[in-house]
């Protein structure tokens, strides 16, 4: 298998922004929501507050902890990146580009937040 470092660094960072799509964004809570319970509590200015916990039991339970889990998610989503890749190249390639372009959009917007905050 021949890969450049460019190809790796796409490859990496398509990877990146999949992850924390699954993982952590709102945009795809839905797919999150079947796997977890939600749990509302008050804190100590009264504001509520919801945490999500993995389902107690069952495959749920397991997908439950896969998806809090950011690097196993990250394992199975650069599984399937690079499998796409090499199967689909064609198909793969315009995705691949466009979350690695969104990852590293989002690495710069944290950048710009961190000194806007200073």
């Amino acid at each position: 298998m021949k890969i450049t470092i460019f190809t790796f660094l796409l490859l990496s960072l398509a990877v990146f922004r999949l992850t924390r799509l699954i993982v952590l964004d709102k945009i795809t809570e839905f797919i999150r929501s079947p796997f977890y319970d939600e749990i509302q509590e008050m804190n100590e200015n009264g504001e509520m507050e919801i945490y999500y916990t993995p389902k107690k039991s069952g495959w749920r339970k397991f997908f439950g902890e896969l998806l809090s889990c950011y690097w196993c998610t990250g394992i199975w989503a650069a599984a399937g990146i690079i499998g796409f890749y090499y199967f689909f190249p064609d198909i793969a390639g315009p995705i691949i580009l466009i979350l690695a372009v969104a990852g590293i959009a989002s690495i710069l917007e944290t950048i710009v937040q961190f000194f806007l905050e200073k």
